[in-house]
């Protein structure tokens, strides 16, 4: 039980994220399209109505705008379209989730927001391989819940890797 106080968020002595024990964990569950996603409840600051974002010029497409949230210029990613799944629909039910990554306030659309579970390490497991058809380095695994599947996103990985661009990263 020695790693039990251990949880995702570690850091190593250079900072660098490390995953280790992930017993009793909190995610936050979301769908996007017909998928629950998961992603560390303690990376969330904040779930907020979809509002209307202004567009940055010659932005990905997957970068949707930015907000002024309290006096902050908030970047919005809609994760649909980042992660190719068919075209959004803003509704009554799209949220913003806002993350804290690495200091940096990231908004990140999604359809709908479930619930916060608890995941013991036996329900986690290894997300499989999928070749070139799928990249599953953002992925922490697979969390089994009854008859639910979340697929559990690294979402610090996802968000400060360099092809999404918004978390800048010191020289190492």
């Amino acid at each position: 039980m020695a790693q039990a106080s251990e949880s995702l968020n570690d850091q190593n002595s250079q900072g660098n994220h490390v995953v280790t024990d992930i017993s009793g964990h909190e995610f936050l569950a979301f769908t996007l399209g017909n998928e629950e996603y998961g992603i560390d409840i303690l990376k969330v600051q904040e779930i907020r109505g979809y509002e209307a974002v202004t567009r940055i010029a010659n932005a990905p497409d997957f970068l949707k705008g930015v907000i002024n949230l309290r006096g902050i210029i908030v970047p919005v990613v809609d994760m649909r379209i980042k992660f190719n799944l068919g075209s959004p629909t803003y509704d009554q039910f799209t949220v913003v989730i806002i993350l804290n990554i690495e200091g940096r306030i990231v908004g990140m659309v999604v359809d709908s927001v479930s619930d916060v579970t608890t995941l013991l390490p036996e329900q986690v497991r290894p997300a499989p391989e999928m070749g070139t058809t799928f990249n599953t380095e953002f992925l922490i695994g697979l969390g089994t819940l009854d008859d639910r599947m979340l697929i559990l996103v690294d979402i610090d990985k996802l968000m400060s890797s360099p092809e999404m661009g918004l978390v800048d990263h010191a020289a190492q």
